[in-house]
Formats: structure tokens, sequence, C-alpha cells
């Protein structure tokens, strides 16, 4: 049965039908751009247009690039603050009439690489990070989630961490592979030494260069793999939540 996933991103809305079955996506991706302001009602939008692109009318699992609870987001770093306190799933779901459910994106992705993907069958704590324009993350322990996390906002050398070591960073300060890694495995060494996984799992659209910094990145104890459902995680993710309404 295919179900439908979005991914609330900082650059970009984007969603599909997913093939639960599978764990892939039914049909090719709609991905619209993150309006700026990116307040509560103007993303809204945009999911919108993702979703009636493919004239989809039944249930639909929305990602926040925050904390979520209950359908409330209570953190936007990397969206409107208008988002802080706002009811998300009944927002969205006044808007399009059909039931919502809304969670953190990384937690989305990384359920999807643990049924689907990298993660499938591991047990232990699994980490999944998800690196764009900030570091989700999703913290596992023999296959159950720990949601929430967002140890994108660990400290790091006085720094928010996803400041010095998300794509986005390496974008802006145009740094090499060389020098990202670097930062990415000084950002992988604090995360190993507060919670010994025995694996991260790399996941966001970066993950498709893996080969670029991944062999770059050494002195880490944890096994580090890209993640297999890239970028489509978090929709995949999304569309298994829908499954459950």
């Amino acid at each position: 049965m295919d179900m439908f996933g979005v991914d609330i991103g900082g650059t970009g809305i984007k969603g599909a039908p997913v093939d639960l079955a599978k764990g892939a996506l039914a049909e090719e991706r709609l991905k619209v751009p993150t309006p700026h302001p990116a307040t509560p009602d103007a993303v809204v939008e945009g999911v919108e247009e993702v979703v009636r692109h493919f004239g989809h009318t039944g249930p639909l699992g929305v990602t926040f690039p925050g904390v979520v609870v209950d359908g409330v987001t209570r953190t936007a770093a990397n969206v409107d603050k208008g988002w802080i306190g706002c009811d998300a799933r009944k927002l969205i779901g006044e808007r399009l009439g059909v039931p919502v459910v809304v969670l953190n994106d990384a937690d989305a992705a990384g359920v999807a690489e643990m049924t689907f993907g990298a993660g499938r069958g591991r047990s232990g704590t699994v980490i999944v990070l998800t690196l764009g324009t900030g570091i989700g993350s999703a913290v596992f322990a023999d296959g159950r989630l720990v949601p929430n996390t967002e140890l994108g906002h660990l400290e790091l050398h006085g720094h928010d961490a996803e400041k010095r070591a998300s794509v986005k960073a390496r974008e802006d300060e145009d740094l090499s592979w060389e020098h990202w890694a670097h930062r990415l495995r000084k950002y992988l060494a604090h995360v190993e030494m507060l919670f010994s996984p025995e694996l991260f799992v790399i996941g966001g659209g970066i993950s498709r260069k893996a080969d670029k910094f991944l062999p770059l990145i050494t002195g880490i104890n944890a096994e580090i793999v890209p993640a297999e459902l890239q970028n489509n995680a978090g929709i995949v993710g999304a569309a298994m939540a829908a499954a459950k309404l």
C-alpha cells in the first residue's frame, strides 16, 4: 500500500507517495523551495503544493526540522521562530482536510534507515545523523527510538555543532572536503564520547558523496556508513508514520 510523506527542510519541502512494502518512493518526488521567512502559513502552503501535485487525499506524514511533541513544534532552529509552540498537526490537517502526523525530520529518517536501510537488523546503540542545513539526529537503543535528541545543537569548542559541521557550514565557508571532514570527525568523536554507539549512519543529501569525505574520517571506534535511503529517508519515515493513523 502506498502512503504519502512530506519532508520539510531548511532549504526545500519535498514529498512523494511511498511503497511501504519496499521502503522506496512510488513516484519521483516533488521538491519546492522552503519560503523565506519560513513562517508556518508559508511553509504549509508549500506542503499543500506538494501534496496536491500528486492528488493525494489520504493520511499524511510530515517531518519538521525541530522538536515535535504531540504534533506541536517546540523548537525552530532553521525556520521562522513562529513555529515555536505551533500546533503543526492541527494547522496542516485543517489546511489539507486529511489526518496528519508530524514528527522530527531526523527521527523519521532514522526509522526509515533502521527499517529499510543501513541500520536494518542492527542492535545496540545506533545514531543516524542527517547532514544538511543543520545536523539532525536519531538515537536508537536496540532498535527503539529515543525521540527528539537534537544532537546537532551540542556545544563543540564554544559553537553550536551544526554551525561548524553541517553541509551548510561547508558551503558557506567554502571548506575543502578535507577541512570539513576534520570538523565532522571532531563532532563524531564528541558524540561517541557521550553515547558510545556501535554504528553511525550518515544521511542527508550529502550521503550521495560519502566517498569524498567518509574515508577521511579516522580515529572513531564506531562503524561509520552512509545512509542507504539517502535524502529520501525522511519522506519514507513520514509515510511510515502516516500508515499508523
